[in-house]
């Protein structure tokens, strides 16, 4: 029998688009919550549901491991959590389910369970840890061994030891938790909140033994010729993006010393020889010249791996931040680029400037990175005219790949509450592809759908062509390959006029916020 079986609920086959990108990545903050928990004297076991193939895996799990806590703990590093897609809502709360009826203590922790944690409760759960998660873990673990201890029984009916009680005294009940939600007759009481962790190197590595590392070696060497894994270096962000929830740690960010991450980094390269790093940071190096001293570290120590970080514009035209990410490794960052409107840009509290996606671009092109833009259409005011110069932002840099969201409210943001009220019976999309204008937006949920089209359209023959126009002056570089992408480059030219014709029409349509009902949808 096992103390604690954590798992989460994001199944990447519920999510058809990310499910055909196959690029899994395991669980990081649930096994950070793993280790976590296992140097505090507790015997720990995982469910991954990443690469599931439904909720009936993690029945089987609770089978083999008859944990006496089943606790369904979400990555808050993977953004895609954050966003409470409704399929993988629907799957935790079957998860939910099948612990109660196995007789499990249920404790749920992450960015849809804060936000909504009276519906975790409804659905069975026992407890709801409000924000990060650990530590919060911790204390109710060990109030609920002493309670079991104090009754003399413990699972199987063993006699528990006294535990060392973190925080909690023993005349003490569960409101001095801090950052638990629980059902007290009928009614949901949240405890006040706790304080983010601080010290980021005091933590133990995540629990990588739990993962079934060939099995996603396997995918991305099938899939893509190399092995990636994840890592962070921060929690949080501190800027002020008004569509930005943080359910998790807030405005606070925490981060960890060059040298601890690369000390990671060698421990990974040492035992798991992967090509490629992801850092899931919601932006890489906030802190002025910790970039720098990262590359010098690991320049120090040789464990150089190459990676792909997420970061803010303006933060890379500061000094020698680039020429150190270049140093470092990196390969390809991401960038919230957002919008090609400054008008935009200034509506969402963005910060940066357009020029600034422009100068930073070029200067990481000329240091041999490849920059990638995050857009976003559909936010309040935007026009034709704002769209069209993110349009020609993209035809001017032509950056090395993009990702195109809609604007989308999430609670406990200044724009959900600003657009609440235009809000329909659904407040969430289902999954990843789905794009729903869900308030009263510019344009109709169609027309963001059909943009989609049209902007890749557009990109992938530009992007295609001006390779080809590489190759063609190097003609020893030609590969078979080569001639499938001229064939899409040429489909998508000739498919882009229809595709614009329709784009125009339906914005003419008048548009009302999506108001379908929250359905069961993992059947």
């Amino acid at each position: 029998m096992t103390d604690i079986l954590f798992g989460q609920s994001y199944y990447l086959r519920f999510d058809p688009k990310l499910w055909a990108a196959m690029q899994p990545y395991p669980p990081l903050g649930t096994l950070y919550a793993a280790s976590f928990m296992r140097e505090k004297g507790y015997d720990v076991a995982l469910f991954d549901a990443m690469l599931a193939e439904g909720t009936g895996e993690w029945a089987a799990a609770l089978r083999q491991y008859q944990p006496r806590y089943a606790v369904i703990f979400e990555d808050n590093f993977n953004y895609l959590s954050k966003m409470s897609l409704l399929r993988m809502r629907d799957a935790a709360f079957e998860m939910v389910e099948i612990a109660k009826a196995q007789g499990c203590t249920v404790i749920v922790s992450g960015a849809d369970m804060s936000d909504h944690a009276d519906q975790y409760l409804e659905r069975g759960a026992d407890y709801v840890l409000l924000g990060e998660g650990e530590e919060t873990l911790a204390e109710l673990l060990a109030y609920l061994t002493r309670d079991a201890a104090m009754q003399g029984v413990a699972h199987g009916g063993a006699p528990l030891p006294e535990p060392i009680l973190e925080g909690v005294t023993s005349d003490s009940g569960l409101y001095a938790i801090q950052s638990l939600a629980y059902l007290h007759n009928g009614e949901v009481v949240k405890t006040p909140p706790r304080p983010v962790i601080r010290d980021l190197d005091a933590l133990p590595f995540p629990a990588w033994d739990l993962v079934n590392r060939e099995q996603y070696r396997r995918v991305w060497v099938e899939r893509h010729g190399y092995y990636s894994m994840n890592l962070v270096t921060t929690r949080g962000c501190p800027f002020h993006c008004n569509w930005c929830a943080k359910p998790i740690w807030g405005q606070k960010y925490s981060i960890r010393s060059p040298q601890n991450v690369v000390a990671e980094m060698a421990w990974l390269k040492a035992n798991f020889q992967p090509d490629h790093i992801w850092f899931m940071d919601d932006i890489m190096g906030i802190q002025d010249r910790w970039i720098e001293a990262f590359a010098d570290e690991l320049d120090r120590t040789g464990a150089h791996i190459p990676f792909k970080s997420l970061n803010r514009v303006d933060l890379l035209l500061r000094g020698k931040t680039i020429p150190a990410l270049a140093r470092a490794g990196a390969k390809v960052v991401w960038v919230g680029a957002e919008s090609g409107s400054q008008k935009i840009l200034d509506a969402m509290d963005k910060g940066t400037q357009v020029e600034q996606i422009y100068e930073a671009t070029r200067q990481l092109h000329a240091h041999g990175v490849k920059v990638a833009f995050f857009l976003q259409f559909g936010y309040p005011g935007e026009t034709r005219e704002d769209i069209e110069k993110t349009l020609n932002m993209v035809r001017d840099l032509m950056p090395d790949d993009i990702g195109i969201s809609v604007s989308y409210p999430l609670p406990g943001t200044p724009f959900y509450e600003r657009v609440r009220g235009e809000l329909g019976e659904r407040a969430n999309w289902i999954d990843s592809e789905d794009m729903a204008m869900l308030y009263q937006g510019p344009f109709r949920t169609e027309f963001y759908r059909q943009l989609h089209t049209v902007v890749h359209k557009d990109y992938r023959s530009r992007k295609t062509w001006a390779e080809l126009r590489r190759l063609i002056r190097n003609p020893a570089n030609l590969r078979p390959g080569h001639i499938r992408q001229t064939a899409a480059m040429v489909y998508h030219r000739l498919t882009l006029p229809g595709a614009q014709v329709k784009l125009d029409t339906l914005a003419r349509l008048p548009h009302e916020p999506t108001r379908l009902p929250n359905v069961t949808l993992t059947e």
